[in-house]
């Protein structure tokens, strides 16, 4: 048995001796973060656990019209616990953005390298492509089985953290399991159509807003994007209404790498980054504390805006050339 396994083992044994849970994940919850808290929160109720699903932040506008998002509660503080608190995919219990968590019994699920093993039960699996897939192995190792609900939220976990499967930590297991998923009644069109085709006009509009500030780096292998709050009010939409904007400069042959600056307050900004092939955004991530994938990552940054592009070019393109020298 492998580390993994055994903890999931033992992830497994916790929810079965216990009975009352909150389910959590990462503020500014992404398709993965919604996906697997509500496919576990599914897996939860049919084992007749009581069930709170809490968030800091609401859930992507697109994912509205999925079972159990509008049951997603809204919150700063847990004041009751439970008798354990499941965290999905947050690198450190603080990235919930949730106070009182911390009084709980943790089980802390992640896939994410750079994680600080901060529950009393550590299940990792740098391996899954998706949290969703965690969940899945874990809904199977339960007993419980494959209802649409859970295949749903397992999908859209897969579906979003793979990039609509153009990342590189794909491996045949992701393309199993949404076998499975289909098989238990998703439909991939009807959702792919709901997560990436319901846009509305202020959200077309800070598209094209933020893509004509696009700037390219030297060899034109690097875009950067910038995006502030005016902007987005100016264009009628929401910092949310920018979620998928980051990968679409990846649609040009020759841009291997993406950095997009939203402002979270006077010179603190969220920088999410996304690359193709063997660029390691994630090497770059880490080195301003923050994580994710080595295609996918993000972190925050302080500092004058023309600094911080300056800074970010330099280490991004460095990952570049790296990439091409191997």
């Amino acid at each position: 048995m492998t580390t993994s396994d055994a903890a999931r083992a033992r992830v497994v044994e916790e929810i079965r001796n216990r009975r009352r849970f909150v389910v959590a994940s990462h503020v500014r919850p992404d398709g993965d973060a919604v996906g697997s808290q509500l496919a576990m929160a599914f897996a939860l109720r049919h084992l007749d656990k009581e069930t709170r699903v809490v968030s800091r932040d609401p859930a992507p506008p697109p994912f509205s019209v999925f079972p159990g998002v509008a049951e997603i509660e809204l919150v700063e503080r847990v004041e009751d616990p439970g008798d354990a608190v499941i965290v999905m995919e947050s690198g450190d219990l603080t990235r919930t953005g949730i106070a009182g968590l911390e009084r709980g019994f943790i089980i802390n699920i992640d896939h994410h390298v750079g994680n600080t093993m901060y529950g009393a039960v550590n299940w990792f699996d740098h391996s899954a492509a998706a949290c969703g897939e965690m969940v899945f192995d874990l809904v199977r190792a339960l007993g419980v089985p494959l209802t649409y609900e859970i295949a749903l939220h397992v999908y859209i976990a897969i579906l979003t953290d793979t990039g609509s499967f153009h990342y590189s930590n794909i491996s045949p297991r992701t393309f199993d399991i949404c076998r499975q998923c289909v098989e238990a009644g998703v439909a991939p069109p009807a959702v792919a159509r709901s997560v990436y085709d319901s846009n509305n006009l202020g959200r077309l509009k800070l598209f094209g807003a933020v893509l004509s500030r696009m700037e390219l780096d030297e060899s034109g292998r690097l875009a950067m994007m910038t995006v502030d709050r005016r902007l987005a009010s100016d264009c009628g939409g929401t910092y949310e209404d920018t979620e998928g904007l980051i990968n679409l400069p990846l649609t040009v042959k020759e841009i291997q790498a993406v950095a997009f600056f939203k402002e979270n307050a006077p010179d603190d900004w969220r920088v999410s980054m996304r690359s193709k092939d063997d660029v390691d955004i994630q090497a770059v991530a880490r080195q301003f504390g923050g994580g994710g994938h080595k295609n996918a990552s993000g972190c925050n940054a302080t500092g004058r805006l023309s600094d911080l592009k300056a800074l970010f070019r330099q280490k991004i393109v460095e990952q570049i050339e790296l990439a091409g020298s191997r």
